[in-house]
C-alpha cells in the first residue's frame, strides 16, 4: 500500500491526465458536433474563415428593428422591404469587422444597380469610438446602435462579425460568421440580389 505522501503526489498527476485527455476529446468531438448542426467553413487557408451556418432565422422574414442611427436619426429595418440589405454586426476593436468594411465598400458600389443596401449594427462598442472609425474608413451606409442589445439578441447574435444576408421580401437567405472572402459574399448576395 502506497504511503499518504505517494498517494498525494499520483492525485496531482492523475488529475493532469484527466484534464489533457479531456481536451484531447473534445477536439476529436468538435468536427461531430459542428458538422450535424450545418456548419462549414470555407475559403481559402490564408483568408480569415467565414463559416456559413444554419439558424432559426433562415428563410424566415427578417426580425425588425429600430434603432438610432449614429447621426441621430432612427431607422427601421422594414423601411428596406423591397431592397436586398446586408445587417451586419460589427464594433470598431472587432479586427476582422475592419476586413469586412473594404468588402462592404466593394460589394456596394459593384450591386449599387440593385439597390444593395447595408445596415451596420454596433455591437458592444462605444458610439464616439465606432463614429471614429467609420469615418476612418470611410462608411457612406447607416450605422446603428444597439446599446441594450436587442435586436442583436432577436438574431442571436454571439460573437463578431456576424453578417445576416435580407432579400427583397425581407426573409434571411444567409448568415455568415466573419469576413468572407470575396468569392464567398458575391455567393451569398446572389441568394438576396
Amino acid at each position: 500500500m502506497p504511503t499518504p505522501v505517494l498517494s498525494g503526489r499520483r492525485r496531482p498527476r492523475l488529475r493532469v491526465v484527466a484534464i489533457v485527455a479531456a481536451v484531447c476529446l473534445a477536439a476529436l468531438a468538435a468536427p461531430l458536433v459542428w458538422r450535424p448542426l450545418g456548419f462549414v467553413i470555407g475559403g481559402p487557408a490564408a483568408a480569415s474563415p467565414v463559416v456559413v451556418g444554419r439558424s432559426p432565422l433562415l428563410d424566415r422574414v427578417a426580425p425588425d428593428f429600430e434603432l438610432e442611427t449614429l447621426d441621430g436619426g432612427t431607422l427601421r429595418l422594414a423601411d428596406y422591404r423591397g431592397r436586398p440589405v446586408i445587417v451586419n454586426f460589427w464594433a470598431s476593436w472587432c479586427v476582422p469587422c475592419r476586413t469586412e468594411f473594404d468588402l462592404f465598400k466593394q460589394a456596394r458600389e459593384a450591386y449599387a444597380r440593385e439597390k444593395l443596401e447595408i445596415l451596420g449594427i454596433v455591437y458592444d462598442d462605444s458610439a464616439d469610438a465606432a463614429r471614429a472609425f467609420a469615418e476612418e474608413e470611410g462608411a457612406t451606409w447607416p450605422l446603428l446602435l444597439d446599446p441594450t442589445k436587442s435586436a442583436a439578441s432577436a438574431y442571436g447574435v454571439i460573437g463578431l462579425p456576424v453578417t445576416f444576408y435580407v432579400d427583397r421580401e425581407g426573409v434571411v437567405r444567409t448568415i455568415s460568421f466573419g469576413p468572407p472572402p470575396s468569392d464567398v459574399l458575391d455567393e451569398q448576395l446572389a441568394r438576396i440580389l
